[in-house]
């Protein structure tokens, strides 16, 4: 039996963080953090897929979240780098808008009636109108799902849970670079934060 509460979909948005070429695919930047080995197991892609296939069924909403890095600014004044994760991107050359790299993975492209947002730091809600749209659509259940579980899936679920959202995070439609690290994340650090469950749970119930 599940453990995920029942879904309302008409208050239930779902996030789709940071599913961009550079962090999960192969020849992407990060590829050899062992990122898409993970995605690959975890079948995150397809899982993401079909769950949003069944919320935008439901007359839920997806809003998909995007990271973008440094445009190439020698100066760097449009992305402090003030910790590794920033200087990563940076120093890899990642997610840079209108890059491959940035672009959404094949798949989980945006779809009419989605909504995009683009963030420059580690979670969905700093800087950016997530938190203002979540509140126009009426929403107070959040599904997670995304990249990387341990960094910026972790971060967002703590910041939603903070803000007052009822926060679910798919333990299948998220990934990281190892099973160590997913473990972490999901059975340690978003504990009584979330809800967690798998993508068929989570499907049964918004159904």
């Amino acid at each position: 039996m599940s453990n995920i509460s029942k879904l309302n979909p008409k208050t239930t948005a779902l996030l789709i963080l940071d599913l961009q070429n550079d962090v999960i695919m192969e020849g992407g930047a990060f590829a050899e953090s062992g990122a898409p080995a993970h995605a690959t197991s975890q079948n995150v892609v397809e899982n993401v897929k079909r769950l949003a296939a069944a919320v935008r069924s439901a007359g839920g909403r997806v809003i998909i979240v995007n990271h973008f890095g440094s445009t190439g600014a020698s100066d760097d004044s449009d992305s402090k780098q003030n910790a590794p994760l920033f200087r990563g991107v940076r120093e890899a050359n990642a997610l840079v808008p209108g890059t491959w790299g940035a672009e959404q993975v094949a798949g989980l492209e945006a779809q009419p009636g989605d909504i995009v947002v683009q963030k420059q730091r580690h979670g969905a809600f700093s800087g950016t109108p997530l938190e203002i749209k979540l509140r126009g659509l009426g929403a107070e259940n959040v599904i997670v799902t995304g990249a990387w579980t341990n960094m910026s899936v972790e971060m967002t679920t703590r910041q939603g849970a903070d803000l007052g959202f009822s926060m679910v995070l798919v333990t299948d439609g998220t990934s990281t670079v190892s099973e160590e690290w997913q473990n972490a994340a999901v059975n340690y650090a978003v504990q009584n934060l979330a809800e967690t469950g798998t993508t068929d749970e989570v499907i049964a119930a918004i159904g």
